[in-house]
């Protein structure tokens, strides 16, 4: 199934050529317009998320590693729908040549990470560590800047900060031994003396931080790797101890299973490579949690008294990304999740502010508000500046770029490959599918310039131009596709009469692969170079990124690539029609390839593969907010009785008796059902022979646990 859906997408996209114009475009958001949301809440990557509350507004703090403008902050009013409000930095202002990718020095992976955000005095603090600098810290006023920057050194990383009653600042840091250090107010560095430590060694506690004084008491929020992923709370009356600690949540993955993890050989010349290192793709375990389920991150007090968790977890090739869940306080410890189903999360809940039997005006008025993705990700580069968007790798060389007669004009600076190529420009990839495509003039290139569209990750890979020669005042090109992970180059040779060509990148980043395109009239698209497999890798700490790059092999600078017309085409944004009101489907267990049956004895039970008769065939009852019954055409409507296990799932005749179900959205016809009664999902065991419960906790890694379904006409 996978691979039809790349080649259908790869099909449609190369038959439908030009991309649509540049605010047409539909991004993904959560926001299901009706009261609900489904995770993610972005599709691309924001990692190490900490969240702040001030008044009635939400702002995330998220790691931006080497890229730069620096420390994004996102703004909400419902925590479902963001916006891209503030970076903390424009460039890094060290002088090291490792910021600024001079004379191969890099900072990949070891820029600003795991940043801390919090609230004091009439001034916003964002914490984060900055590899061989020290804790850094960036105060403003206003949460749209200017910011101060403060260099506060010492060995403090991966923190969270408190602004505890009596005016001292405590820092929460360390892996396994938690060690808390006074901080000075004026923020110049830690208190001398001050470090102790709270949680010893032996405790089960990870990194990752996050510190809360919640009614007097203390609250750790922190994430341990070891053995596999896992979120705790520590809880004491003293921020010195003793602390007391369990799990809160563990195991939701939404289905999503470990990605490759690049695999560069011992002793290369560079820990990111270069072209020729013999790169390999980790295998992958998809039944294995690992360290991809949800985890690190931090819990807020919505305005209306409920809590909630925005945490991180693993998407693929698209790097890791941001789950708003639930809470339920029990005995005083905030617990992930809902009563009867701790621990785990629903994919598709309602939103913060919104009840589970919200009035019909009140859901008529909430779909006039349309949710909105925290990005614009297409440019036409007609602005003075570039959008919020875009990140340089690494500092960029700021005479040797430009926006121009409503392009970007890059000049090609020296590098031997693309990891090396200062000015390039980027940012995230978005999914579960997009094609990207952008405008390329490249007749001001030079002897030994390339430019084109890339992938920045460990391996690398991309898709440019070279001039070859000139012929009767045309240019001949060479058109080349390469790929580091194999080390192969595909190329040919193209003339461009008025020197421009499009190139498009088309990514199914949920299967994690990417493939390059192009195209002489902006119409009609080629595939170039092979379906390439995507990887995620600990050496930059981020999925892929696009790249828009100019960079000359022969050692010297060279002439200017333009662009223009970035075009993001989503094709999975609008997900309105995903739930089959209106259609008579079969449901296909995804753990044994067999449909669902109302079997004549009263029970849901499942059947051969072939059978498409009466009592295969299901029809949903719109209950309204993506709630829904099941009514199988035989007039029969699905009823659990008792606690849901294995043979309750039967039938009645009356649609009032009918069991609700939360709909739960896992794309491309993939679903599970979540009861509202128990907090379960309905589910059947591969293995065991026994019939339909509903006391499954969630889905498994590789979607085959007997709980996860597809649908089909």
């Amino acid at each position: 199934m996978k691979k039809s859906l790349l080649k259908g997408l790869c099909a449609i996209l190369l038959l439908t050529g030009s991309p649509t114009t540049i605010h047409a475009q539909q991004s993904w958001t959560a926001d299901n317009g009706n009261g609900t949301f489904t995770n993610p809440l972005f599709y691309d990557e924001f990692s190490d998320p900490d969240i702040l509350r001030v008044g009635d507004d939400y702002y995330l703090a998220g790691t931006t590693m080497h890229t730069v403008p620096g420390l994004v902050i996102l703004h909400s009013k419902d925590l479902v729908n963001w916006e891209n409000i503030s970076y903390c930095f424009d460039r890094f202002d060290f002088k090291d040549d490792a910021f600024s990718l001079r004379n191969h020095k890099e900072i990949y992976g070891q820029g600003v990470w795991a940043p801390c955000i919090r609230y004091a005095n009439g001034m916003f603090y964002v914490y984060t560590n900055i590899n061989g600098k020290g804790l850094q810290c960036y105060t403003a006023k206003d949460i749209r800047g200017p910011w101060q920057h403060h260099n506060m050194k010492g060995n403090i990383y991966d923190l969270s900060v408190l602004f505890d009653d009596d005016g001292k600042i405590y820092a929460i840091h360390g892996y396994g031994e938690v060690k808390c250090t006074e901080l000075k107010p004026d923020m110049s560095g830690p208190v001398e003396g001050t470090t102790r430590t709270i949680i010893p060694e032996g405790n089960g506690v990870g990194e990752g931080h996050h510190m809360y004084k919640i009614n007097g008491m203390y609250y750790l929020i922190s994430t341990d790797y070891k053995p596999n992923g896992r979120t705790l709370c520590s809880r004491s009356k003293n921020i010195w101890g003793p602390y007391e600690t369990r799990v809160i949540t563990a195991d939701e993955t939404y289905g999503y299973h470990a990605v490759s993890l690049t695999q560069v050989p011992r002793n290369e010349k560079y820990r990111i490579g270069q072209d020729g290192t013999k790169f390999a793709l980790g295998s992958v375990d998809k039944n294995a949690t690992a360290c991809t389920n949800a985890h690190q991150g931090g819990i807020v007090q919505f305005n209306d008294g409920s809590w909630w968790a925005l945490l991180m977890q693993d998407f693929h090739s698209i790097g890791r990304t941001v789950c708003l869940m639930p809470m339920t306080w029990v005995d005083g410890w905030p617990m992930v999740g809902l009563e009867n189903n701790l621990g785990r999360a629903p994919r598709t809940w309602f939103k913060p502010g919104t009840t589970v039997n919200q009035e019909k005006q009140d859901i008529n008025n909430l779909e006039t508000k349309a949710g909105h993705a925290p990005y614009v990700r297409s440019d036409n580069f007609d602005a003075k500046q570039l959008g919020r968007i875009w990140q340089w790798n690494h500092n960029p060389e700021d005479k040797m770029w430009s926006l121009k007669n409503g392009r970007l004009r890059l000049t090609a600076l020296p590098a031997e490959q693309l990891m090396w190529a200062r000015n390039s420009l980027t940012q995230r990839v978005i999914g579960p599918q997009s094609v990207t495509t952008v405008e390329l003039n490249v007749k001001n290139l030079k002897d030994g310039d390339v430019a084109g569209l890339g992938n920045i990750n460990v391996p690398c890979s991309w898709i440019g131009l070279s001039p070859a020669s000139s012929q009767k005042g045309h240019i001949e090109y060479t058109l080349r596709c390469f790929e580091q992970l194999t080390n192969d180059t595909a190329s040919m040779s193209v003339t461009l009469p008025n020197g421009k060509i499009w190139l498009r990148s088309i990514g199914d980043y949920d299967n994690d692969q990417a493939q390059y395109a192009y195209s002489t009239d902006g119409v009609n698209f080629q595939t170039l170079g092979r379906m390439m497999p995507l990887s995620y890798q600990l050496i930059t700490f981020q999925g892929s990124r696009h790249a828009l790059f100019a960079f000359n092999t022969k050692g010297k600078n060279g002439g200017y690539a333009e662009f223009d017309n970035f075009i993001v085409e989503e094709p999975c944004a609008d997900r309105s029609q995903n739930i089959p009101f209106g259609k008579t489907f079969r449901i296909i267990n995804k753990a044994t390839g067999r449909p669902a049956v109302c079997d004549p004895h009263g029970i849901l039970y499942d059947t051969h593969p072939n059978d498409k008769s009466k009592r295969t065939q299901f029809q949903l009852i719109d209950r309204g907010q993506g709630k829904v019954s099941l009514k199988c055409t035989d007039g029969r409507y699905v009823k659990v009785y008792g606690e849901g296990l294995a043979g309750d799932v039967r039938f009645t005749t009356h649609p009032e008796e009918a069991e609700v179900f939360l709909w739960q959205d896992y794309l491309n016809h993939d679903f599970m059902l979540f009861s509202l009664h128990n907090h379960r999902y309905v589910g059947k065991s591969p293995t065991t022979g026994s019939p339909y419960s509903m006391d499954y906790v969630g889905a498994d890694p590789a979607c085959k646990n007997g709980a996860v379904f597809h649908w089909e006409e």
